[in-house]
């Protein structure tokens, strides 16, 4: 019987994990430039986890997460993203009571159950960071600051920031209710997921895809017509801050984001060079959730980056470690001499040994094609001298050397 892979999930092969492997070297670099260090937090959490975070209402509890019993009679969920597993940890760890601002990264495999698509499926992997304890509108402008380095490093170039910001508290019932009574007034268009949300929570109409919904929402009460007096004036900072920093954004009175604990800034970045699709991340502030899953009441603003989407679309091209070596022995008595000298030549750089038994000649034509720089070819003579004839396939030039002289 052939089995094929889960629907909705992927085989990264060797090229797809040389992309990968790019991203998440050009994020360990940036992100560890500002001094984020990074996290792995469980795969598994506690269903209770997804639901006070993220939102009973949202499309994400609802519907999308992979979530049973376990034999203890546990509910458990394969996470559906990673903040709330970020702030579960800090609190667990008490790296809440540390000194702060707190910074931290991580990348992963998160589970949403979706419809499969391009750059869409259901194992998906996220790139993401967490700054702690700083309240100030200039860690919001940090974030998006070492966004654009990070995305630079990968090639993007015409890069902007969408800017909104949504109330918490009073402000954000009042926007709510303000949103319901507006959308009431077209409840006969909506679908059923989207009559849903109205009752729910109206904020998660604006994570609708029908186009009827949208058209809808043209006319909408406005988050930020809700926001307090601080928050108001943290908006404006954030704003004034980004234009410091030469960080172009646009105001975006309909960016909400996906997730019930944003609170005052939410963003999304794009990027001119992806055409209709441009969002490339999203992410904002949580003040509020830290306290809500058991920890002080600690600021914290964050993003999180489809990674797999990330990686279909970077401009950065990754290729192969330069100055591979593919080490041909002429037979398979010559085997055990080859291993040795793939060992010693490995010091210096990517080595591989050809074991296929072929010879020589369509072991260089082998190695060429797959993109090696050199190959170095050992037979009897070699084995008996201690030496290595390396060849370069580029120019075809080769020389026989003594092994104690190479890759001391």
């Amino acid at each position: 019987m052939k089995i094929a892979r889960v629907k909705g999930t992927r085989d990264l092969l060797p090229a797809d994990t040389l992309r990968f492997g790019a991203a998440e070297e050009a994020a360990r670099r940036v992100f560890g430039s500002y001094g984020y260090g990074e996290i792995r937090t469980p795969e598994l959490e506690s269903t209770d986890l997804f639901t006070r975070s993220v939102g009973e209402a949202t499309d994400i509890v609802h519907k999308e997460m992979y979530t049973f019993t376990d034999r203890g009679g546990r509910s458990l969920t394969l996470r559906p993203e990673n903040t709330a597993g970020v702030v579960r940890a800090v609190v667990e760890n008490r790296l809440d009571q540390g000194p702060m601002p707190l910074r931290l990264w991580y990348a992963g495999p998160q589970f949403r159950y979706e419809r499969p698509q391009k750059g869409r499926y259901r194992e998906f992997r996220q790139i993401g960071a967490e700054l702690f304890g700083a309240p100030g509108p200039a860690a919001d402008a940090e974030v998006l600051v070492m966004l654009f380095d990070f995305l630079e490093a990968l090639g993007f170039r015409g890069l902007s920031v969408s800017l909104n910001a949504v109330p918490a508290g009073e402000g954000r019932e009042a926007f709510s209710a303000a949103l319901r009574a507006y959308a009431g007034g077209h409840a006969e268009r909506l679908g059923e997921d989207d009559r849903r949300r109205l009752a729910e929570n109206p904020l998660r109409l604006f994570d609708s895809k029908d186009p009827a919904t949208a058209a809808i929402l043209e006319g909408a009460p406005r988050a930020i017509d809700h926001l307090d007096a601080e928050s108001r004036r943290h908006h404006a900072a954030v704003m004034e801050l980004l234009r410091a920093a030469g960080i172009p954004f646009v105001e975006d009175p309909k960016l909400v984001r996906g997730l019930d604990y944003y609170t005052k800034t939410v963003f999304e970045v794009t990027s001119s060079n992806l055409g209709a699709q441009d969002a490339i991340l999203g992410g904002g502030r949580y003040d509020g959730l830290v306290a809500d899953l058991g920890g002080p009441p600690l600021p914290a603003v964050g993003f999180a980056i489809g990674e797999d989407r990330l990686v279909d679309v970077m401009p950065l091209a990754a290729a192969p470690a330069a100055g591979r070596v593919r080490v041909i022995p002429l037979a398979p008595d010559q085997e055990g001499y080859a291993l040795s000298v793939a060992r010693r030549l490995r010091r210096d750089a990517p080595v591989e040994c050809d074991l296929s038994g072929r010879g020589v000649k369509k072991g260089l034509a082998a190695a060429a094609e797959l993109g090696f720089d050199e190959a170095a070819i050992v037979g009897p003579d070699e084995a008996r001298d201690g030496t290595v004839t390396m060849k370069n396939l580029k120019t075809r030039e080769q020389k026989t050397v003594a092994l104690a002289e190479i890759a001391r």
